[in-house]
């Protein structure tokens, strides 16, 4: 029952929301390029499915390629911390910094350093820069949440550092890169997108630039019609990573809500 209301009342209030909209564009005669009916921009996505299709492929692109090269990057970083408390200590400050500077303000640098020719690579950087810490920052704290009386038996058993580190702590860790993983698909969309934004240019080929294509010529029912299949995209991904998180490691999350960890 508790499953059945909880697929029913979210598409509930979307069936309100959306009638109420769509009542208002015509009670009141809202003009088309200030705000178009849900009816119209139903009508814009499927006039231009193949387009937005085609877009949200390369965004995907992307944002994968930009994830992968994030998970590279913080993983082994994460691995390095893990060995030394030095290198930790060192390197969290800087991984926070990167984290909490706004995407926004390092887009014009970072398409600059791209070059204008290349806005691909601005936008897997970007994407890149704000994977980055989620990865990393689930990817030490699952190294570091080895159970301490496992950490004692590995010590009395004589295994080596590096043994006790992918025999007991990189498995441990799995549950939380895979959360950080779920987080950093959504940051590297997000990144992606405002990369393209920047750039301007229509060489990505993404939805953003749909976005700003359609925005520019006052066809807003396109423009919303490729902010939700960009909504859609981020939301499929997201969806992926749950069911990846809750397939293999379902057991681990029941124990973590069970104790009350967030």
């Amino acid at each position: 029952m508790k499953r059945l209301v909880g697929i029913v009342a979210p598409l509930a209030l979307i069936a309100v929301l959306l009638g109420a909209w769509e009542a208002a564009c015509r009670i009141l005669a809202i003009p088309a390029y200030f705000l178009p009916p849900p009816s119209a921009v139903a009508a814009a996505l499927v006039a231009e499915a193949a387009t937005l299709t085609r877009s949200a492929l390369n965004t995907l692109a992307m944002a994968m390629a930009a994830l992968a090269l994030a998970a590279v990057a913080a993983l082994g970083l994460a691995l390095v911390s893990a060995f030394s408390f030095t290198v930790e200590r060192a390197v969290r400050p800087l991984a926070l910094a990167l984290q909490v500077t706004p995407m926004i303000a390092v887009a014009p640098l970072v398409a600059i350093w791209a070059g204008v020719a290349h806005p691909e690579r601005a936008v897997v950087a970007l994407a890149s820069l704000a994977a980055f810490f989620p990865i990393f920052s689930g990817a030490l704290t699952g190294l570091q949440s080895a159970d301490r009386d496992l950490h004692r038996l590995f010590a009395l058993y004589g295994a080596s550092r590096r043994q006790t580190l992918f025999r007991l702590r990189v498995p441990a860790s799995a549950p939380f890169v895979v959360e950080g993983l779920r987080v950093a698909a959504g940051l590297a969309v997000i990144g992606a997108v405002v990369a393209e934004f920047v750039a301007g240019s229509g060489a990505a080929q993404g939805l953003a630039w749909r976005i700003l294509e359609a925005g520019n010529r006052l066809q807003t029912a396109r423009m919303l019609a490729a902010i939700v299949a960009l909504a859609l995209l981020a939301g499929l991904l997201h969806l992926g990573f749950t069911l990846v998180e809750r397939r293999f490691f379902g057991r681990w999350l029941e124990n973590k809500h069970a104790l009350g960890v967030d």
